[in-house]
């Protein structure tokens, strides 16, 4: 077996290829835009490279692709509790065999210990948590959302026989877009909506600045307890929503605020693979038209989590119930929508996990996030810690 550095465009093509051969069995599948991959490991397009650096792995066997990884190190991943360097790997593909499996596992291990890890997680991203995160254990059948990792179920196998440990479960929840929610968000709803000082409104198309703004507030407030998060700015936030507005729904996108000011956010997108399944990975001008075509006529029915958070001193009140619920009154029975299906929630964050259960959500999938420590005499192995609220 040959181990192979990818650098250059055939490789690269290589590197994209694996993905399409290991999964291509599962009719669940849905093939990634290649940009969206290649433009993780360029430096122009990925800003995380002014903190760390990238490599990536394609296995051959009889010059036939049988595997590949990628490696990352990144001086902002720090995960509370951890006191020593742990890098990331991913986008792991591979044959069904152990020993095939090692071989990039170890070269990703040989390339971050020469840049002073000591542990690894993953799969991850090299980038945010949203996308390309964890390994799926549970859920195969159903069709992945958009940036959501996708792998053959005996990946499992492959990554405890070679040593990788359960860091912490992510947790995805799904439920019908026209089920009642239960009686309690109603009660909690009425209860805001007659006191004048908090009110909620779903995004404007044309007011897209403010909508960014008013994101990166909430956000950083409600996830600046947690040492894992990094802070957001209103231009990194007005960015994704400029790339996402051809896609954008504005009545799914909803903000709560008290005196006018940001309190408390809810936002979801139509999942644009139930688009990008029809493109083979390709976003050429004819299937940005086709998209265009498709969104205008109403072909995606799914609705998937993007974003939720509530400023800390607003948290524990029902300001969740009273925002939910007024995006359900604005969206439901309207035919526009059929499932919805939520972001992923870590088994280290309970309140969030018990807010999808609350909403009536079932559980459709799991994930995982490994780690493997290279010495654990040194740094023995320790889950996730459990989010520490205010």
């Amino acid at each position: 077996m040959d181990i192979i550095e990818v650098t250059n465009k055939n490789e690269e093509k290589d590197f994209l290829k694996v993905n399409v051969l290991m999964n291509k069995h599962n009719k669940a599948y849905i093939q990634p835009l290649d940009k969206d991959i290649n433009d993780i490991f360029n430096p122009a397009k990925n800003k995380n490279f002014k903190y760390g650096e990238a490599k990536r792995w394609i296995l051959k066997l009889d010059n036939n692709l049988i595997g590949r990884i990628a490696a990352f190190t990144h001086q902002k991943y720090i995960n509370k509790g951890t006191n020593f360097i742990t890098g990331g790997i991913g986008f792991f593909e591979c044959i069904n065999n152990q020993d095939a499996a090692n071989i990039l596992f170890n070269t990703a291990k040989q390339w971050l210990e020469s840049k002073g890890a000591e542990a690894m997680d993953g799969p991850i991203n090299f980038g945010d948590r949203d996308k390309w995160w964890g390994l799926l254990v549970e859920g195969f059948n159903d069709e992945p959302v958009y940036g959501m990792p996708f792998n053959p179920d005996y990946y499992e196998k492959l990554f405890e026989g070679y040593g990788f440990k359960n860091y912490y479960n992510q947790y995805w929840y799904k439920m019908v877009v026209d089920d009642p929610l239960p009686p309690r968000f109603q009660e909690r709803y009425e209860k805001f909506a007659s006191k004048p000082a908090y009110t909620v409104k779903h995004a404007e198309l044309n007011n897209l600045e403010k909508y960014a703004a008013d994101f990166a507030t909430v956000y950083n407030a409600a996830w600046a307890q947690h040492g894992e998060a990094k802070e957001v700015t209103k231009e990194q936030i007005l960015k994704l929503f400029n790339t996402l507005k051809p896609v954008i729904d504005v009545r799914v996108v909803w903000f709560a605020y008290f005196k006018e000011e940001p309190i408390a956010m809810f936002i979801n997108v139509p999942d644009v693979n139930q688009y990008f399944k029809h493109f083979n990975g390709k976003l050429n001008l004819i299937n940005k038209l086709r998209l265009l075509w498709m969104k205008k006529t109403g072909q995606c029915k799914r609705l998937t989590g993007l974003a939720f958070g509530i400023i800390p001193k607003f948290q524990a009140l029902g300001i969740d119930s009273f925002l939910i619920k007024s995006a359900a009154l604005e969206i439901q029975n309207k035919g526009w929508y059929d499932f919805y299906e939520m972001g992923w929630a870590g088994d280290w964050n309970p309140r969030m996990v018990n807010i999808y259960k609350s909403l009536g959500g079932n559980q459709n999938r799991r994930m995982v996030t490994y780690r493997y420590i290279f010495d654990e005499n040194k740094n023995p192995f320790e889950r996730h810690p459990v989010m520490e609220y205010n």
